[in-house]
């Protein structure tokens, strides 16, 4: 009895930890815009609000799956961007918007690849600097490769 209440307990700890996984990408569309004057533009600009979700995310080690958008060719890299996404599909070709797409600055290099990975890293929030994206996920080291 006791090895099937730990199965039990196990699986629904496996279930739980998928779906939490899974709906990172969900909780990180949870956010708002309001317009604000930018001294350097010259121009109001869209500045990102944070849901209270977003904000507990913030500083924590977060696992979350996607796919690595190449911006400097098809190779290894320690910087680079990360999409809900597949390439074809995401933000910067005009598939999807702004919160499916996170800066990542990687321990080790993460060799490039066209199917999903699944990285970990600590959350950074950004709604002041324009210049860069509004998640940045640092100390990324890859948990999956892709299958």
């Amino acid at each position: 009895m006791k090895y099937i209440l730990a199965l039990f307990l196990l699986a629904i700890s496996f279930q739980i930890n998928a779906q939490t996984e899974a709906n990172t990408w969900k909780t990180l569309g949870k956010i708002t815009y309001k317009k604000e004057y930018d001294e350097l533009m010259g121009f109001k600009v869209d500045v990102p609000v944070f849901s209270d979700d977003i904000k507990e995310m913030e500083g924590k080690e977060i696992k979350i799956k996607g796919y690595i958008i190449p911006v400097e060719g098809y190779k290894s890299h320690k910087e680079f961007i990360f999409s809900a996404y597949p390439y074809a599909m995401c933000f910067f070709c005009g598939g999807a918007g702004p919160e499916t797409v996170m800066e990542v600055s990687a321990v080790e290099a993460v060799k490039y690849t066209a199917e999903q990975i699944e990285i970990q890293g600590k959350l950074q929030l950004n709604d002041s600097d324009v210049n860069r994206l509004m998640y940045i996920l640092t100390d990324v080291k890859l948990v999956k490769e892709s299958n």
